[in-house]
């Protein structure tokens, strides 16, 4: 899979903006995806956020490997991070969001009170790339739509204040980075639906998928698809598409997703694996495991 460019002029207008924003807030509250935690933040914003607080947030805790998931908590609680793993759809650990961010300004709020500086409402930069949930979590702390949601990335369009009592939460479009040239975290973002699918190869996507797959969680396709049990397959990101059709061909025989001529819709099946892959239909699985020893466990074909 080619590196992914995208960076549209909104996006660009939208670093500008929060950077700017920077100056107006007390912390940073990132969202990442729980299923690919490093690779879904934006390292844009820890660049821009620099000494301001931060607390990090795990969405879509309900889609991912719930031991992956406690690895992670671990992982940034060593990192000196207040971190708080929600489902913004039921709002499972929504309510521990703000008491993790007023405590990530603690220290701020005393060196004020020292200052004879007069307490007022946190004010915090809601950040995180595409479709990480951002508004959905807003919503869910505001008990209203203070904001739009979707299942598709790019929402957001401009900045908005949300005042929650003694909180103010300013949310900012999603920004993915220029260029993803890191190859295992470009495909992590595109199996979750990070990335617009009209700027991704959705069948070479699914393909590296399947090849993934079929080594970190046997009997995931077969369970789904009711396919004949699926070797544990080896091939490289460009040669994935060699050994994952005959695949997509059985998945698309087992639908009936036929093109016309009698022909099998590999496409059309590639299509709906990434859709139930990003639904949680395929069950709950993590793209990308916590550190342990020395470097980052991608999970890399």
């Amino acid at each position: 899979m080619q590196p992914i460019h995208w960076f549209p002029g909104h996006m660009a207008k939208a670093r500008r903006e929060m950077t700017e924003s920077l100056k107006r807030v007390d912390a940073v509250l990132e969202l990442v995806d729980a299923r690919l935690p490093l690779a879904s933040a934006n390292p844009m914003l820890a660049e821009i956020s620099g000494t301001k607080p931060r607390t990090v947030v795990m969405t879509r805790t309900d889609l991912a490997d719930p031991a992956q998931t406690e690895r992670w908590v671990r992982y940034f609680r060593e990192q000196g991070l207040q971190i708080v793993g929600i489902d913004a759809r039921t709002g499972h650990g929504v309510r521990d969001v703000i008491p993790a961010l007023e405590r990530a300004t603690t220290a701020k709020r005393e060196r004020d009170a020292k200052r004879g500086i007069r307490p007022r409402a946190v004010r915090a930069m809601v950040v995180g790339i595409p479709n990480v949930g951002k508004s959905s979590l807003i919503n869910r702390l505001a008990g209203r739509a203070a904001t739009k949601t979707g299942d598709r990335p790019g929402i957001t369009k401009q900045q908005q204040w949300i005042r929650l009592g003694n909180v103010e939460l300013l949310d900012t479009p999603g920004v993915l980075w220029p260029k993803l040239d890191d190859e295992a975290g470009a495909f992590a973002l595109a199996m979750s639906g990070a990335v617009k699918a009209e700027v991704i190869d959705l069948p070479a996507v699914c393909a590296y998928f399947i090849v993934w797959c079929s080594k970190h969680y046997p009997g995931v396709l077969e369970a789904r698809y009711t396919l004949d049990p699926l070797p544990e397959m080896e091939a490289s990101a460009e040669e994935a598409w060699n050994v994952a059709a005959p695949v997509l061909e059985a998945i698309a025989k087992r639908r009936g997703l036929m093109r016309a001529g009698g022909v099998h819709d590999t496409e059309r099946a590639a299509e709906l694996v990434l859709r139930e892959l990003q639904t949680g239909q395929l069950g709950r699985l993590t793209f990308e495991w916590a550190p342990g020893g020395v470097g980052t466990e991608y999970i890399n074909l």
